[in-house]
C-alpha cells in the first residue's frame, strides 16, 4: 500500500526539487558573481533548506543532534558514513556557520543545476575515482583550503552510498590526504541513520516516511598515529548507525 501511495508523491517531490534547483541557479551566480562569497555560501544554505522541504512531501523528517563542542574558529574535516544523496542538504543546513565543502566525484560537477554549480565554485573537491594522481591533488588542495580559510570539509570514507544503511569499511587514503593538508583541523565523526530508506524502493517511487537522524559525536584532535585516530574515528560512527 505504501509503495502504491508513493507513486504520485514522487511525482510531486520530483518536480518541487526540480524546481527548487532550476530557480537557485540563476541565484548562485548572481550572489557569486555580483555578491560575493558569503552571499553565496547564504544562497546554497537556503537552497539546501528548500531540499529537504521537498521531501517532506513523501513524510520525510529530520532530527540533527548537533555538538556545541565545534568551533567555528578552526578548520573541520566532517567524517561520516553514506546512504544516500539525501544525505547532504541536513549537513549543508544545519553546520552552515562552518562552510562545509564536500569531496564529490567529478561527473557530479557538471549538468545538475545549481548542484553542479555549486561544486565547482564552492570550493568542494571534485575527484575522479579512475585516476588516482588527480584524486590526491584535489583533496590536497581542500584541505590547504580549509586550513588557510577555516572552513570544513566532508567526507564520505566509505567510497560509496550503503543502500542498507550498514556501514562499509571505510578507504583511509583520501582520509590520510586531508589530516596531512590540515593538520590543525578537528575531525568531527557523524553517523546517519535511515537515509537510505529514502531509496528503499530504488530511484522511483521514493520511500515514505523515513525518520533520517543525524548525531554529531565530540570532536577529535588530530594526534598520535593516524591509522589508530582513523579506526577511532570509524568506530566512533558505526557505534552510532543502527542497522535494522
Amino acid at each position: 500500500m505504501q509503495k502504491l501511495l508513493s507513486y504520485p508523491l514522487t511525482i510531486i517531490f520530483f518536480i518541487c526539487f526540480g524546481l527548487a534547483l532550476v530557480i537557485f541557479h540563476p541565484i548562485q551566480w548572481i550572489c557569486l558573481n555580483v555578491f560575493g562569497y558569503n552571499a553565496h555560501k547564504k544562497s546554497v544554505a537556503v537552497l539546501n533548506w528548500t531540499l529537504m522541504r521537498c521531501t517532506n512531501i513523501l513524510g520525510t523528517r529530520y532530527k540533527f543532534e548537533n555538538n556545541p563542542q565545534i568551533p567555528t574558529d578552526r578548520p573541520l574535516i566532517i567524517v561520516t558514513n553514506h546512504q544516500s544523496m539525501y544525505d547532504i542538504p541536513p549537513i549543508i543546513w544545519y553546520m552552515r556557520r562552518h562552510h562545509p565543502k564536500f569531496v564529490s566525484k567529478i561527473e557530479l560537477g557538471k549538468g545538475i543545476p545549481s548542484v553542479s554549480y555549486n561544486l565547482r565554485h564552492g570550493g568542494s573537491a571534485l575527484i575522479d575515482r579512475k585516476d588516482p594522481k588527480q584524486s590526491i591533488s584535489e583533496l590536497q588542495k581542500l584541505g590547504k583550503y580549509i586550513e588557510a580559510n577555516k572552513r570544513s570539509a566532508v567526507i564520505f570514507p566509505e567510497g560509496t552510498r550503503s543502500r542498507t544503511g550498514v556501514p562499509k569499511p571505510f578507504r583511509t587514503t583520501g582520509l590520510k590526504v586531508m589530516i596531512k593538508n590540515a593538520p590543525s583541523a578537528l575531525i568531527v565523526p557523524i553517523s546517519i541513520n535511515n537515509s537510505w530508506k529514502l531509496l528503499r524502493f530504488g530511484q522511483f517511487p521514493m520511500g515514505l516516511g523515513s525518520y533520517v537522524k543525524f548525531k554529531v559525536h565530540p570532536p577529535m584532535e588530530i594526534e598520535g598515529n593516524v591509522d589508530e585516530l582513523i579506526a577511532k574515528v570509524e568506530k566512533q560512527i558505526v557505534s552510532g548507525v543502527i542497522t535494522k
